[in-house]
């Protein structure tokens, strides 16, 4: 993915991948530790705080302290996990947020999905504008997880 490639928006789905150069394993390890989210935030929204375990699992829950406008803290759940293929998790809107990593030569292809086909609150969500503004968060976050696999120490 280069900078100026876009997300794609398909029924109430954003999604965006790129490659780094990184094992899969490596990749999980840093998605699946919430206390290290931060570090790859493309949304400017997250503001630490962050509360849950280290590794994570299927049904763990999560929270951290946000800022979209307003500050609030926000808790997610653990809906999808298979160790260093795939972890997704959702809050009380019931969209989820989705990492996909296929091992690819020399890396791994990372796929971030905003998925908010069974919320609840889809048609406001659309109506905010926060397809538009996902697909910018997923690009920026690509590009920092990009930057940090390609630094000599994660």
């Amino acid at each position: 993915m280069t900078g100026d490639e876009h997300a794609n928006i398909v029924g109430r789905t954003v999604t965006a991948s790129t490659v780094v150069s990184a094992p899969p394993q490596e990749v999980f390890a840093l998605l699946a530790n919430p206390h290290r989210h931060h570090e790859f935030d493309g949304s400017g929204t997250l503001r630490g705080a962050v509360s849950g375990p280290q590794r994570l699992a299927l049904g763990d829950r999560f929270g951290m302290n946000m800022k979209i406008m307003l500050p609030y803290r926000i808790t997610n759940r653990v809906v999808e996990f298979e160790p260093d293929r795939r972890i997704g998790w959702c809050h009380s809107a019931k969209a989820i947020w989705r990492y996909e990593l296929e091992g690819v030569p020399g890396g791994t292809r990372i796929t971030e999905t905003f998925d908010y086909g069974g919320s609840p609150v889809a048609k406001g969500m659309e109506l905010l504008g926060f397809p538009k503004g996902n697909a910018k968060s997923i690009r920026d976050t690509l590009r920092r997880l990009r930057e940090i696999f390609s630094s000599p120490a994660v």
